[in-house]
């Protein structure tokens, strides 16, 4: 699981370039397929359990615990369906819960029985059930097609065929072909979706969200980032939607919780389903991110929520309106900026560079190589270079829709009519309408929930403007068409447009423009018109978006091809929110000379942040008065003489890790992943153990929260810890 030196590694492809080429002895980062197992020295490490304990195809193990829990990680600790993940991983169903008069997201909220749960609305329960590897077949459809937007075509048609398929032979699962390596390897994976999703016990926002912003991607971090949720089915056992009449699901398999905790240089492990991580890319990727992606983005998270902040300010209602908006924002924010301060601060780039050029050398002295792979190095630097010149338009067109409500709306909308236009009698109009309206109303109702129209005049009139200021390539024709002279002509265009729309008044749209499908053919709207323009910048770019595409998958499909050759191993694909194991030990760091990060934190640690002006740093009164009582309980870590709060560890992840369980050597729950510390905002592109380290909640803090603070002794009962 460790790198050679970053200065070692450099000096690798180094001497490689000047032809003498030599295996590479390091082992890869940590996120292994269940499929590559076998490679993980999981015993040397420490594991007193077998490999099998943990995955055994046919055989019950520790996965048939995991959960995804939408787009984090979750293990069930109970035969009742009841789970853990992380307070921000619910922070969406609990704001849905949420009014002002109940205000759970502040107040924290315990069901003392099954019958004061809450349904957990937009959360959705995701188990893997198994896979295959289907790179053949899908390799086969297109060993012949040398078109790039027709590679990418017959790729997508291929998958969901496959899918079709699965789903056929299986309908109680959903399948999904994940695309394992780009243009080289695909698996299909099949899952069990569980629908009914209920809050049973959540921390109040100053223990689930203590540090705020301040503290995120932070260390030393005192967050209590922990919630309990509890899977729902139908009485025959299968899949249902939120109904009274459900019974608690009963995993196969659910994990014992150790309250003992561990220790620092203690083996730890972790399942779960990484997002995505970039580190088989080229240079010209990496500069692709540094340059455009991740200040482009950065700064309009930033923008938009201080424009939401700003509207929330004089009304609760609001606030809880944006705040899971708001809450995403600045997580991607402080990450990118992370990230930007990472990639310098380790000059990626320059790294990166170096090894794409030892492996160009490798591959030119090479002759049969370089009758396959000749041009392959210059191909992909031409291929980013196009990107370069228009990656502005790119990020706006891949911006526009996401950031403004009610172009989200007028996108429905007109793909809704022009759905209807397409029908050709007026029954089948009809028809069509009866069917699918429902649905598009949940839709649009899901997106007004989060609307203030102040804050989508706002966002948009900023975005008209940038766009103000693109040209040549970045230019956007919708934008260009409309003939803004400065800002303000663009803030009045968008403030005059906003306001006389149909479309800012959610109960007169959804009642009088969706009562019929006459009455929605016959609606026009400022708004409407203004979207399709857009709309036809967004599917001309998206041509050239997918021949790239085309391109870069064939690329890179070769890329890592010969650079597995070039390195003499085979590589840990990317992660792809699939099913991972990473595992490491409990351990500090020095983020910088002359400091050391200790690997674990206190109670005592949220008293002493308590005392500052932050109001990020309020806690509960009721934390103070145990901390001086010392009513520790069984909880007490005795080297501390304190509740341990947090946790570091060296262990590989990334998005999509959080809410995954830490385990020790026997497979027991001691703590539950959430976050990383800013210097590992950089995982996704480059691991290392000098820097990478990831944070959890320790189970002690989660188990002495729910007994001395909130008393939910229910919890610890149904988990067996009392």
């Amino acid at each position: 699981m460790k790198f050679l030196s970053k200065k070692n590694s450099v000096l690798a492809f180094l001497l490689a370039a000047g032809g003498l080429h030599i295996a590479a002895t390091n082992p890869d980062e940590g996120m292994y397929p269940l499929s590559d197992l076998n490679r993980a020295n999981l015993k040397g490490a420490g594991l007193k359990i077998t490999q099998k304990d943990i995955y055994n195809p046919g055989q019950i193990g520790l996965v048939d615990a995991l959960v995804r829990v939408s787009g984090c990680t979750g293990s069930f600790v109970s035969n009742n369906g009841l789970l853990i993940t992380n307070h921000h991983c619910a922070f969406s169903a609990v704001q849905l819960a949420s009014t002002a008069l109940n205000d759970y997201l502040k107040n924290g909220f315990v069901a003392n029985n099954r019958e004061q749960e809450i349904e957990a609305r937009g959360l959705s329960i995701r188990i893997t059930d198994s896979y295959t590897d289907v790179s053949a077949e899908i390799l086969a459809a297109v060993a012949t097609i040398t078109d790039p937007s027709e590679r990418i075509r017959v790729i997508a048609a291929k998958r969901a065929s496959l899918v079709k398929e699965a789903e056929a032979k299986d309908p109680t699962i959903k399948a999904e072909v994940s695309e394992m390596f780009i243009g080289k390897s695909y698996v299909l994976f099949r899952y069990k979706t569980i629908e009914d999703v209920r809050l049973v016990y959540i921390p109040r926002q100053d223990i689930g969200e203590f540090g705020g912003e301040t503290d995120n991607w932070i260390w030393p971090r005192h967050t209590g980032d922990y919630s309990f949720l509890r899977a729902y089915v139908g009485k025959d056992g299968s899949p249902a939607k939120y109904s009274k009449d459900n019974v608690p699901y009963e995993p196969k398999k659910f994990l014992k919780v150790n309250p003992q905790g561990v220790k620092e240089n203690d083996f730890v492990f972790i399942l779960g389903y990484p997002g995505r991580t970039f580190r088989h890319r080229p240079a010209s990727y990496i500069q692709y991110q540094q340059q455009f992606l991740l200040p482009y983005q950065s700064e309009l998270n930033d923008f938009q929520n201080r424009t939401m902040e700003e509207a929330g300010k004089a009304d609760r209602n609001i606030a809880l309106a944006l705040a899971t908006r708001i809450k995403r924002n600045a997580n991607v924010m402080k990450n990118y900026r992370g990230k930007l301060k990472g990639l310098r601060n380790i000059n990626l780039l320059a790294t990166k560079q170096k090894e794409d050029e030892a492996l160009n050398n490798f591959i030119q002295n090479n002759p049969s190589l370089k009758g396959q792979y000749g041009t392959l190095m210059t191909d992909i630097n031409a291929l980013y270079t196009l990107t370069y010149t228009d990656a502005y338009k790119e990020l706006w067109l891949n911006n526009i829709y996401t950031s403004t409500s009610l172009f989200q709306v007028a996108k429905e909308l007109n793909n809704f009519k022009a759905a209807l236009a397409s029908r050709s009698t007026e029954a089948e109009k009809m028809d069509f309408f009866t069917k699918n309206s429902p649905a598009l109303k949940t839709k649009l109702n899901s997106i007004y929930e989060s609307f203030q129209l102040s804050v989508d005049q706002k966002i948009a009139s900023h975005m008209f403007t940038q766009a103000l200021s693109f040209d040549a390539a970045n230019t956007i024709p919708s934008m260009a068409k409309l003939g803004f002279k400065d800002s303000a002509q663009a803030t009045a265009f968008v403030t005059t447009t906003f306001q006389k729309s149909a479309l800012a008044n959610s109960q007169q749209l959804l009642a009088q423009v969706l009562s019929s499908a006459a009455a929605v053919q016959n609606f026009q709207d400022p708004l409407l018109t203004l979207q399709a323009s857009i709309d036809q910048d967004v599917k001309g770019f998206a041509k050239e978006q997918q021949r790239r595409e085309g391109q870069l998958n064939k690329l890179m499909g070769d890329y890592v091809a010969v650079k597995e050759q070039f390195q003499s191993k085979n590589f840990i694909p990317d992660a792809n929110s699939t099913l991972r194991l990473t595992y490491g030990h409990v351990k500090g760091y020095t983020p910088v000379d002359g400091s050391y990060m200790k690997p674990f934190t206190t109670v005592k640690g949220i008293l002493e942040k308590g005392n500052s002006d932050n109001e990020e740093f309020g806690y509960p009164e009721a934390i103070k008065t145990a901390w001086l009582a010392k009513n520790f309980g069984a909880y007490e870590m005795k080297s501390l003489g304190d509740v341990p709060v947090n946790m570091l560890y060296n262990m590989d992840t990334t998005g999509g890790n959080s809410g995954s369980p830490i385990m020790n050597n026997r497979g027991e729950l001691i703590g539950v992943n959430f976050d990383r510390s800013y210097d590992a905002t950089i995982n996704d592109f480059a691991w290392n153990d000098a820097y990478s380290r990831s944070i959890g909640v320790d189970i002690r803090y989660v188990l002495w929260v729910a007994d001395k603070i909130d008393n939910a002794q229910f919890i610890l009962k149904e988990m067996g810890v009392k």
